[in-house]
């Protein structure tokens, strides 16, 4: 069995535990209507799979800094939220979609910032020479699979947002922190999969 068809089969598990479906804040808190995004979780076809993340660059307007997906908002030329993945991820990191095999499409997220977001995972080949967007992307790095899907990387913290506290998921990673929304659907996926690579 390939690894595409692997993660087919662990993504089309019915979840043990509850999915995370947004950011924990109240309802009125986030926009009534949201964009629709998508985000690609490139997974690299090698005996210890792993994924690629990207750090995004200081000067962005939105989520400077933080750790994410490839991904991006959905345009009028996209075809589907698959195409905006792919796009994205071409934008981005400099993936050519032609060496994407799209597995599906897994469970949406919506963020605080207005967004729902629909991860599409694919696989793609190892040691792939990447170009990222220097405007974009300030670093492009891979964690294994395996790691990022163990529950007990899944760590549930808080902080002060707004006058409230806010709860969220954050994985550590050598001197990586993910946190806010790549994480919980990072988490999501770990309880879709039930699976360790």
């Amino acid at each position: 069995m390939t690894l595409a068809e692997r993660l087919a089969a662990a993504m089309a598990r019915i979840p043990a535990t509850d999915l995370l479906t947004g950011d924990g804040v109240e309802p009125h808190e986030i926009m009534a209507t949201p964009t629709a995004a998508a985000v690609l979780v490139p997974v690299t076809d090698r005996a210890e799979p792993g994924v690629l993340l990207t750090q995004r660059t200081e000067t962005l307007r939105n989520h400077a800094g933080q750790i994410a997906f490839p991904g991006g908002r959905a345009d009028p030329g996209d075809v589907d939220l698959v195409a905006t993945a792919l796009r994205e991820a071409e934008e981005e990191i400099g993936l050519s979609p032609a060496t994407v095999t799209v597995v599906g499409l897994a469970d949406r997220y919506r963020t605080v910032t207005g967004f729902e977001v629909t991860p599409i995972v694919g696989v793609i080949p190892p040691d792939l020479t990447l170009t990222p967007a220097e405007a974009e992307v300030a670093d492009l790095f891979e964690v294994p699979l395996s790691f990022l899907l163990d529950p007990a990387h899944h760590h549930r913290v808080s902080a002060p947002w707004r006058g409230r506290t806010r709860h969220f998921y954050e994985i550590l990673w050598n001197d990586r922190r993910i946190w806010g929304a790549t994480a919980a659907m990072i988490v999501n996926l770990s309880r879709r999969m039930q699976w360790a690579a």
